[in-house]
């Protein structure tokens, strides 16, 4: 029987009903969710350990001494601007290439750096590249039972019919890609990368083709599909709100190095450097004085948030972390240079009384006029870091 003969008895063993391919489609049913009656597939999802990854293309290096690990069952979203080393990070991890240095271990086997590189098919490591990459010519179900070809044909079909219903497209095992949305194409490829039963899922910017508002709703459906397997997930992106609001944890990746890893609220209200904090989302910075862990700066006096040495230091702030008050004895003064309403924000640039020019957010219609003199207020400590060319504290 030719592969064609075989995929096309495993669609007839499964009942069908025609595909809503209109629009985006109806958000997803998932019953590994959802459904009391339907349990979450529990795909054992494997640890994954990074110790000293270096890799080079020429004279460029990539990947600069890093060091990662995964828990088993988690999600990590790898995080970091273009060029820093992320996909070839991914594809290390999958076995499309190989380290210069340093290994790679996935539930506890040496797959790199440990004599002759496990393969990539031999290492259980699924991916869902940008744009899902189905094949066109093949149906929702073909596509899907793509890795399933030493399953036996009832197997399989069970297993085709049981992803289509996590995924909430049971009524399309027919239809051809093309006859999709962009979300629903995702949900495909998903199912085809968790049928084959994956230890590790890596997922390469999957949703950056998707328009800004279907995005949302088909990475949460995706998030929520992959917590309910159990699944191990490394997710790259350089779409910040996309890692702090999916991942159980964060690496931020710089210039080939891991400026930081740990909780998503951590990376953003306790970054490790001022370029980290930059990175992760906007920021209102100003010179200050650390003295015995206080922050002396225009906008007053207020503890610092982690540790940092007597001496000039640079502040960072979060927008919404200023507060607009009436100018008022006691309160930093400032006037108000521009404004821009956003809906259900506004954006208020002032000038402190240093010349210095802040932008606070303000929930809804700021109520202020261009010109108008104000206070500004910050609650609670503030973030601050050594100056840059400050000369080093004495021990």
């Amino acid at each position: 029987m030719t592969r064609e003969e075989d995929d096309e008895a495993v669609i007839k063993t499964m009942k069908t009903k025609p595909a809503d391919t209109s629009g985006a489609g109806p958000a997803v049913s998932n019953p590994a969710v959802s459904n009391p009656d339907v349990s979450a597939p529990q795909l054992r999802g494997a640890d994954v350990e990074v110790q000293g990854l270096h890799k080079s293309f020429g004279a460029k290096a990539v990947l600069r001494g890093v060091d990662l690990t995964v828990s088993a069952g988690t999600l990590t979203a790898v995080l970091g601007p273009s060029g820093c080393g992320k996909t070839t990070l991914l594809r290390i991890l999958a076995g499309f290439d190989d380290p210069d240095a340093g290994t790679v271990r996935i539930g506890g086997h040496t797959l790199a750096g440990g004599g002759a590189p496990v393969p990539a098919h031999r290492r259980r490591v699924g991916l869902m590249p940008q744009e899902g990459a189905l094949f066109p010519h093949l149906s929702v179900a073909e596509n899907i039972a793509f890795g399933l070809r030493r399953t036996r044909r009832a197997g399989r079909a069970d297993t085709v019919r049981y992803w289509l219903e996590v995924v909430g497209l049971e009524g399309a095992a027919e239809a051809r890609p093309h006859e999709l949305s962009g979300g629903q194409q995702q949900r495909v490829a998903l199912a085809r990368a968790l049928a084959a039963e994956p230890r590790v899922l890596l997922l390469d910017e999957p949703f950056v083709a998707l328009d800004a508002g279907l995005r949302v709703r088909v990475r949460e459906e995706i998030a929520a599909i992959l917590r309910a397997a159990g699944t191990t997930a490394v997710l790259v992106t350089h779409d910040q709100s996309e890692a702090l609001s999916l991942a159980d944890s964060v690496a931020l990746l710089m210039d080939g190095r891991l400026a930081q890893v740990g909780a998503p609220a951590d990376i953003y209200e306790r970054p490790a450097t001022p370029a980290a904090a930059r990175f992760v989302g906007a920021t209102v910075e100003l010179p200050g004085q650390a003295r015995d862990g206080v922050v002396h700066t225009a906008l007053g006096s207020h503890p610092a948030r982690l540790p940092v040495p007597d001496g000039p230091v640079v502040v960072v702030l979060r927008p919404e972390e200023l507060r607009l008050e009436r100018s008022r004895d006691g309160v930093p003064a400032a006037a108000v240079q521009s404004v821009r309403f956003y809906g259900p924000q506004s954006a208020v640039q002032v000038r402190l009384a240093d010349d210095t020019v802040v932008t606070v957010l303000t929930a809804g219609d700021a109520g202020v006029s261009v010109g108008e003199p104000v206070g500004v207020r910050v609650d609670g400590s503030v973030l601050a870091y050594p100056a840059p060319g400050r000369p080093p504290a004495r021990s």
